[in-house]
């Protein structure tokens, strides 16, 4: 006979008045997690009681039911209704539905409480964001959803462009092929095209980090803190149609500007509206472009203008704004930190004052006709006029005495050589944009090659520019250079004309990176020439007299800052058939004196600003030589970690390696100084003991390598 399978039996529901309820002190959960009780009351007041209480009945000493039911799976719903009742929104006899079970069942109260709450599972976040976005799609705004599950508005917006993203992606993150973080990163963009094209090149990769997808996702757009767009301004671009990309999830600083034609045309009409107002002022050219490279005025002669005169009403300003900040600094002169606010507002205040002393000059009319002026923006998005230079061959001509009766020289019509009759003739402005052509990439091969020629000559514009700064700052330095040239024309008598012959010329850097004259020792060296012009008097004979009264430390500034416009620490190709242009020997001899000059001056071109970046050295060198300056600045093991990718990805992932190691290339390096030791070499000789603690100690070489370097490149 076979026996009958017991049938399972689920204990019944029962609807018992809420005063009828206590807790039991059996309940497991301890620890408040997940939504308050308020927002728990408050949604069981829309929505009424989702989940009934499990409850079972109190027995009194001799196992007799009591009337009062324990609940031990349903605390926090207990005490939402509890604190409904408080509030009078719910009677304290009202019905409420529980699932009994028996006293004697044989299982333990415990069990079931803890049952209740570990064989719970959460939501799949995915779903969660599917579920908000029906909500939307059937009608609720985003405020009432909001509203409906207690969260804040811009949570609600964040989960709906969650949804948004690709549905392949999203079938990706459903499996935990990606984590909630990458996925955040594509809602930046709502092209799910791009969105699957960035995914497929990452998701092989050995690093698919947030911020590189971000990185990949907005490599075709325009930031806001770029000059253009800073000069455009994000609500001209908008009122134009153009979108802009945002990150729901993190500080983006403004976002994206997406349409790169569109603000480009922007930045270009709004050039040429500014270039025809400057135009109407009646100079004979106007030189528009996007930026100029460094020492662009060179071979030009500047006029000598003269300031404008503050009004009453920005003399007042003055007043009033360097009294308010003598007050800030006061207030808070004994603060640790100053409060933010203050601080903002002391960063106006000198902004302001900058504005006001920038005055404009005031130019001889005669001038202005043979004169123009160059227009780009500034590096901070400002529009950047540079008014009042003269080409040679539109300067006035010599007109001497006739020779002829007829009032000519001799030579032609006298209207020739007259400027009142015919001038100069009209040059057409040339518009230039990036200065100078881009050298083509050379071809990839094995091994370490030379530096193109072109990468070297930017490479030492920067060392001369910086060279220029450190000299002007060590008037010793600048005395000594300036009296080492004057013993070698006097005692190895090279030809000179004149009584003295130690003239400085300004050594014009043709071959520059774009980024050159934004340089921090291009500020430093034209706001130090800015503010020694000011002062020098025009006529030669007062000049003179001026340069004796100054006090011996003046003196020394103006000589160093003279001197260091002759530094030329160029590398240019040597012309091996003499003529114009440097031999081989004369640029070796160049380039060791520079050398010697840096080290007496203790120039460190990190220290100075400069930084390995794709545009200046890393996307136009070799592979083996992105690896040898990964290896050099971060280690052998940060080497391996880009060895595998193509060209591009490694110039980018290498930038980001060297960015804070100070590694240099070999132009800009010291002569003396040499390659820098492997990471791993410099991190082992600053660990080693000195020799009279080590020299009992045993040394295990077989130690494992540090990981230091591994993580700062994940």
């Amino acid at each position: 006979m076979v026996n009958a399978v017991q049938k399972i039996t689920l204990a019944p529901a029962r609807l018992i008045p809420f005063n009828k309820l206590v807790l039991s002190q059996a309940n497991v959960r301890r620890v408040k997690a997940g939504a308050s009780v308020e927002e728990l009351a408050e949604s069981i007041a829309r929505r009424g009681l989702i989940q009934s209480l499990h409850v079972r009945p109190v027995l009194d000493g001799e196992d007799r039911e009591t009337g009062m039911y324990e609940i031990p799976a349903g605390g926090r719903r207990y005490r939402a209704l509890e604190l409904l009742v408080k509030q009078k929104r719910l009677v304290k006899t009202a019905p409420v539905p529980c699932i009994v079970s028996e006293a004697g069942s044989g299982i333990l109260i415990d069990e079931i409480s803890l049952a209740e709450n570990v064989e719970r599972r959460p939501l799949h976040p995915l779903d969660q964001f599917r579920a908000f976005q029906a909500l939307r799609g059937k009608g609720m705004t985003e405020e009432a959803v909001a509203a409906a599950f207690f969260v804040p508005v811009n949570v609600v917006k964040q989960r709906l462009r969650l949804a948004a993203v690709a549905a392949a992606l999203l079938d990706v993150y459903a499996v935990d092929g990606m984590t909630l973080e990458q996925l955040m990163a594509f809602t930046i963009t709502e092209d799910h095209a791009r969105q699957e094209q960035v995914w497929e090149a990452v998701r092989n990769s050995w690093s698919k980090e947030p911020y590189q997808i971000r990185r990949l996702l907005t490599e075709r757009t325009v930031a806001p803190t770029d000059k253009r767009a800073l000069f455009v301004g994000i609500e001209a671009y908008a009122e134009a149609g153009g979108t802009v990309l945002r990150d729901l999830f993190q500080e983006d600083q403004g976002g994206w500007l997406q349409d790169v034609a569109l603000i480009d045309r922007l930045v270009e009409e709004k050039l040429k509206r500014e270039a025809e107002a400057i135009a109407a002022e009646g100079w004979k050219w106007i030189e528009v472009a996007l930026s100029f490279p460094y020492g662009h005025q060179f071979g030009l002669r500047a006029l000598a203008g003269e300031p404008v005169a503050l009004t009453e009403e920005e003399r007042a300003a003055i007043d009033a704004l360097t009294t308010e900040q003598e007050r800030l600094i006061a207030e808070h002169e004994a603060d640790d930190e100053m409060p933010e606010a203050v601080d903002d507002r002391l960063g106006e205040i000198e902004a302001a004052l900058e504005e006001l002393g920038d005055r404009p000059l005031r130019y001889d009319p005669a001038e202005i006709a043979r004169a123009g002026a160059f227009v780009c923006i500034g590096h901070d998005g400002r529009l950047r006029a540079e008014r009042g230079y003269v080409r040679p061959e539109d300067e006035a001509p010599v007109v001497g005495e006739p020779d002829g009766e007829d009032g000519t020289d001799g030579t032609g019509d006298a209207s020739d050589r007259d400027p009142s009759v015919t001038g100069p003739a009209v040059q057409r402005a040339v518009i230039t944009i990036g200065g100078s052509p881009v050298a083509a990439e050379p071809d990839e091969e094995d091994g370490i090659r030379p530096l193109p020629e072109r990468l070297m000559a930017e490479l030492t514009a920067h060392r001369t520019l910086a060279l220029r700064d450190a000299v002007g700052n060590d008037p010793q330095v600048a005395l000594t250079v300036l009296l080492h040239k004057l013993v070698l024309d006097t005692f190895r008598h090279r030809s000179g004309q004149g009584c003295l012959e130690a003239s400085v010329r300004e050594v014009y850097l043709v071959a520059q990176a774009d980024n050159l004259k934004d340089s921090a020792c291009a500020r430093a060296v034209a706001e130090r020439h800015a503010g020694w012009k000011v002062e020098l008097p025009q006529d030669d004979e007062v000049l003179w007299d001026w340069l004796a009264g100054l006090d011996e430390p003046s003196r020394l500034a103006l000589l160093a800052h003279c001197v260091s416009y002759g530094v030329n620490a160029l590398h240019e190709k040597p012309n091996p058939y003499g003529g114009a242009g440097v031999s081989e020997q004369g640029l070796r001899q160049r380039l060791t004196q520079a050398d010697r000059l840096a080290r007496a001056t203790g120039l460190d071109m990190a220290a100075a600003g400069w930084r390995p970046t794709v545009g200046n050295y890393l996307g136009r060198v070799t592979k083996a030589r992105i690896l040898e300056a990964v290896r050099e600045g971060a280690g052998e093991q940060a080497a391996q970690l880009i060895d595998h990718l193509k060209k591009g990805e490694m110039a980018r992932e290498a930038e980001r390696l060297l960015a804070e190691t100070g590694w240099l290339p070999e132009p800009l390096r010291h002569a003396a100084d040499g390659a820098p030791a492997p990471a791993e070499e410099r991190d082992a000789e600053a660990d080693e003991l000195p020799p009279f603690l080590a020299a009992d100690t045993e040394v295990d070489e077989a130690g494992p390598v540090g990981d230091a370097h591994a993580i700062a490149a994940e």
